[in-house]
């Protein structure tokens, strides 16, 4: 009986030692990839209505810019993206 008690003792430290390095491991995968990229989504995701709105006003002026020009696009611009229309249509029909 006191072989089996020594080893559940010894099965319990085990699991806990093994769950420790497994919250450590998911600990340190988050602060070095995850945490970045949702700062940058919260302070997005924070913007008030002042910021947003000059925003929207300096999205609608290079808009109305884009479109007093005569071409928008370069040549190889627009050739690059009907390729790549056309390759999307053929994989949809």
């Amino acid at each position: 009986m006191k072989k089996l008690e020594g080893n559940l003792k010894i099965f319990f430290i085990k699991l806990i030692a093994v769950t420790f390095a497994f919250i450590i491991i998911i600990n340190v995968i988050y602060n070095t990839f995850l945490s970045e990229k949702l700062d940058v989504l919260n302070k997005l995701s924070k913007i008030d209505k002042n910021t947003a709105e000059i925003i929207k006003d300096k999205l609608r002026s290079e808009l109305r810019s884009g479109l007093e020009k005569e071409r928008i696009l370069t040549d190889k611009d627009a050739d690059l993206i009907k390729r790549f229309i056309d390759k999307v249509s053929s994989e949809l029909k």
